[in-house]
C-alpha cells in the first residue's frame, strides 16, 4: 500500500473531492484532470526531488561573501517546479492560474514534502502572492505577486527577530517615510525599514531573479515612539532587487543584507538566514535604509499576515504528515526484509530453525500500526482542512461561514498534531531500523531530523494550545466548537449502527463530552492563568479526539468498499482506526485530568527549584 494509493482513497471516496467540479469555478474540472495534476507532481517529485534529497542535506547552503551557493539540484527542482504551475495552481485563468481546488493542490503538494522538503517546493512564495492577491494594490498584484506565481520571483515572510521571538508586540523593526511625496509612490506608501529579521526560510539565494520579502515594522507614532503592541504592526513589500512599475529589475539592489545563516537539524537544503534590513551596506539613492512598499493599512499588519500564517500552518502540517509517511514507508519495506529471530513458543526455541522476518513480530507490528495510524490520519486531517478552504471560498453562505469557523477551530490542530505525532512516527521508524536506524545508510534519521523543526515552524505547541483553548474554542460564544461536536456526533451516530465500530463511537462520545467539561471547567475561574497553565495538554487531548473522529470516519467508508477492490487496503484502515481507539484515544484522560483540576504544578514551580 503506498502513499499514492492513501492519496486516491482519501480524496475520491472519502472527502469526494471531484463533486466540486460541480461547482462554476471548478465546472472544467473532473477526476481524469486531478490525476493528471498528482500524476505530474508525482513523477517531477520522484525524479527532481527525491534522488537528491541526501545530496542538499549533506551539502548545505554555503555564502562566499556575495551570494549564496546551492547545489545545482536545488535550482533544477525549483525550475521543475515552477514550470509545472503549481505556484498559481489556485488561481484565476486569467492570471494564468489553474483555478485547481485548494484540496487538490494541497494534494500535489504531498508529492514534494515527501520526496524532499529539504529542497522546498513554493509553500513560502505561493502563501506570500496570496497574501497580496487579498490584501495588496492592483499595481502590488501585478508586479509582485503574478511574477511570484509564474517563478520569476520568490516570496518569503519575516516575522521573527532575535530579541522578540514569536512575541511579534515587541517587533523592533521601524519604518520610516522615505521622503516628501512618500504616500504618492505607485508601487504603494513608500517607507524605509530598520532592523534585523531571523529564521527567514528561503531569505536569500540565487533560485530566482527577485526575492519579495513580506515584513512586520512598526510606524512610530506622532510623538515619534512606536505604537505599543501589536496594534503598532504594519506590514510591507521589501524586494530584495528594486523593481520598476513593469516589474523589470532596476538595477539598483535594495538595502537588505544577508547577516548570517543558521546551520540546522534538519531542513538543511533550505537557506535559513539572518537578514539585516537598513544597515547601509547597499545604501538606496545614498541613503541607509531598505525600501519598502506599504500593504493594506498602517497598524493592520498582523491581519493581513495572518492570512499568510494560517495558510503556511496547514502547509507545515502537511510537510510534517509526509515526512512521517516517508518514514513509515521505509521502515514497512525494511520489516519486511530484514530477517532477525524466531517466533515466540517451542519452535522458536530451536536454533536451527530459520529467522523471521521482523515484521511477523507483535512489537513491531504495534510500531508499524502506530505510524500508520498517525501518518495516514493526519493526512485526512490535512485534506479535510484543505476541502474546507474551497467550502469557504466556493460554497453558500452557510456553508462557507460554517467552513470559516471550522478552520479557526482546526488550524491549531492540523499544524500542531502531525507536527508531534509523526515526528514520533518518525521516531518509530528508527526504532524498527534497530542499529541501522541511527546511521546514514538509511533515510530514517534525516526524516526525524527534517521533521524536529515543525514543532517550532508557524508557532511554536505551546502557541498552539494557547491560541486553541484561549481563543478559538470560545470565539463567537464557542460557536466553532459546538460545529465541530455536530459533525463529530453525525459520524457516531452512522457508526453506532454497525456493530463492528459501535465501540469506536461509544468511546469517541465519551471523549467528545470529556472534551466538553474540561473545556468548561478550565475557565471555570474565568483567570488566564488558571485556564492555560495546561493549554498544551488540552490540545493534545483535543486533537486525538478529532483523530480519532477522522479515523471513524475514514473506517465507515473504507468498511463501505472492503469487499471490492484493494481489500487488503481496506483492512490496513481498519485496523488502524481500531489501533487508534484501543491505543491512542485512551491517553486524553491524564491530558485533560490536569486541564480540568487546572493544576498549577508547573506554572508555581519557583525557578530557584529547577
Amino acid at each position: 500500500m503506498n502513499a499514492r494509493n492513501t492519496l486516491d482513497f482519501l480524496l475520491y471516496d472519502w472527502i469526494q473531492v471531484h463533486s466540486l467540479g460541480e461547482r462554476p469555478r471548478f465546472a472544467d474540472h473532473s477526476r481524469e484532470t486531478f490525476d493528471a495534476v498528482l500524476d505530474t507532481c508525482e513523477r517531477i517529485a520522484r525524479e527532481k526531488y527525491a534522488p537528491f534529497n541526501r545530496l542538499v542535506d549533506t551539502q548545505e547552503p554555503q555564502f562566499d561573501g556575495e551570494k549564496v551557493i546551492l547545489p545545482q539540484a536545488t535550482h533544477e527542482a525549483q525550475k521543475a517546479y515552477a514550470a509545472s504551475g503549481m505556484l498559481s495552481a489556485a488561481q484565476d485563468y486569467d492570471i494564468g492560474g489553474m483555478q485547481l481546488p485548494y484540496t487538490v493542490e494541497a494534494a500535489a503538494n504531498s508529492f514534494f514534502a515527501m520526496a524532499s522538503v529539504s529542497i522546498g517546493s513554493g509553500m513560502l512564495t505561493t502563501g506570500n502572492a496570496n497574501l497580496l492577491m487579498v490584501h495588496g494594490t492592483e499595481l502590488q498584484k501585478q508586479v509582485f505577486a503574478l511574477n511570484e506565481f509564474s517563478g520569476r520571483f520568490s516570496g518569503t515572510m519575516c516575522l521573527s527577530e532575535p530579541q522578540a521571538g514569536s512575541s511579534l508586540s515587541d517587533v523592533a523593526t521601524r519604518a520610516v517615510p522615505d521622503g516628501e511625496g512618500f504616500e504618492s509612490d505607485p508601487l504603494g506608501p513608500r517607507y524605509r525599514l530598520k532592523g534585523n529579521k531571523m529564521w527567514i526560510s528561503a531569505g536569500e539565494h540565487e533560485l530566482t531573479e527577485n526575492i519579495i520579502h513580506l515584513v512586520l515594522a512598526k510606524i512610530p507614532g506622532p510623538d515619534g515612539k512606536p505604537v505599543p503592541g501589536t496594534r503598532g504592526i504594519s506590514l510591507f513589500i521589501v524586494p530584495k532587487r528594486l523593481v520598476d512599475t513593469d516589474g523589470q529589475l532596476t538595477g539598483e539592489r535594495n538595502d537588505v543584507a544577508l547577516a548570517g545563516l543558521n546551520h540546522k537539524c534538519g531542513w538543511r537544503g533550505t537557506t535559513n538566514t539572518l537578514l539585516n534590513f537598513g544597515e547601509g551596506k547597499y545604501p538606496v539613492r545614498g541613503e541607509a535604509g531598505a525600501v519598502g512598499y506599504l500593504v493594506g493599512q498602517p497598524g493592520k499588519g498582523l491581519h493581513c499576515m495572518f492570512h499568510m500564517m494560517n495558510e503556511a500552518r496547514i502547509g507545515v502540517g502537511l510537510a510534517a504528515t509526509m515526512l512521517g509517511m516517508a518514514g513509515y514507508q521505509a521502515s514497512l519495506d525494511y520489516a519486511k526484509n530484514r530477517p532477525q529471530g524466531r517466533p515466540m513458543g517451542p519452535a522458536g526455541k530451536d536454533a536451527a530453525q530459520p529467522q523471521i522476518r521482523i515484521i511477523e513480530h507483535a512489537d513491531v507490528k504495534r510500531m508499524l500500526l502506530a505510524q500508520k495510524a498517525y501518518c495516514e490520519g493526519a493526512l485526512a486531517l490535512e485534506l479535510y482542512c484543505a476541502r474546507l478552504v474551497d467550502e469557504q471560498h466556493t460554497g453558500d453562505a452557510g456553508a462557507a461561514d460554517d467552513a470559516r469557523l471550522l478552520l479557526e477551530v482546526l488550524t491549531p490542530i492540523a499544524k500542531s498534531w502531525p507536527s508531534e505525532w509523526c515526528l514520533e512516527a518518525n521516531s518509530l521508524a528508527i526504532q524498527i531500523h534497530g542499529g541501522y536506524g541511527y546511521t546514514r545508510d538509511f533515510p530514517v534519521e534525516q526524516y526525524w531530523r527534517d521533521n524536529r523543526l515543525n514543532m517550532i515552524h508557524e508557532g511554536t505547541h505551546g502557541i498552539q494550545g494557547m491560541d486553541l483553548l484561549g481563543r478559538k474554542v470560545l470565539m463567537e460564544e464557542g460557536r466553532g466548537l459546538q460545529l465541530l461536536a455536530t459533525r463529530m456526533q453525525a459520524t457516531i451516530e452512522q457508526a453506532g449502527l454497525i456493530a463492528e465500530l459501535a465501540p469506536h463511537a461509544s468511546a469517541l462520545g465519551d471523549a467528545l463530552r470529556h472534551v466538553g467539561a474540561a473545556t468548561r471547567s478550565a475557565w471555570a475561574t474565568g483567570n488566564p492563568t488558571d485556564a492555560l497553565a495546561n493549554a498544551v495538554p488540552y490540545m493534545q487531548a483535543f486533537g486525538h479526539t478529532v483523530l480519532a473522529w477522522i479515523w471513524l470516519d475514514v473506517a465507515l467508508v473504507s468498511r463501505a468498499h472492503a469487499a471490492g477492490p484493494g481489500s487488503a487496503a481496506h483492512t490496513g484502515r481498519l485496523a488502524a482506526a481500531r489501533y487508534f481507539f484501543h491505543y491512542e484515544l485512551p491517553k486524553i484522560g491524564a491530558w485533560l485530568k490536569v486541564v480540568e483540576n487546572r493544576d498549577l504544578t508547573c506554572a508555581d514551580c519557583p525557578e530557584e527549584a529547577f
